[in-house]
């Protein structure tokens, strides 16, 4: 991570005996070790909420693209569907009996006609 070769943790270990002493280099050490491992954990902490945050991300992308493409799948369907009824009304239009117009004109009522 630092890339820190051992003659330099050497030289800082000697530093530290003479700055600190070697009465209190024992917990000073110790200390030291907790707080690294705090500052993994920290770490190890951030590194998992980024990585779930980025997953939460994919999953909201791949359901706004799943739910795009089901609307122009619906979009489709519902075009398909206009299509076929107007084949059939088409159809059934070409295929009716031709109206007579006399049974169908509006001057047509009982008076005129004398039966």
């Amino acid at each position: 991570m630092f890339d820190v070769a051992f003659s330099e943790l050497v030289v800082v270990a000697l530093v530290a005996l003479i700055v600190v002493g070697p009465e209190r280099l024992p917990q000073v050490a110790r200390t030291a070790g907790h707080m690294w491992g705090r500052l993994q954990r920290y770490v190890s902490t951030v590194k998992n909420d980024i990585s779930n945050e980025m997953d939460l991300e994919a999953a909201s992308k791949m359901k706004r693209d799943f739910v795009q493409q089901v609307g122009e799948v619906e979009q489709e369907v519902k075009a398909a569907q206009l299509t076929l009824e107007q084949q059939i009304l088409q159809a059934q239009y070409s295929q009716s009996p031709p109206i007579d117009p006399i049974e169908v004109s509006p001057h047509n009522d009982v008076k005129n006609n004398p039966q």
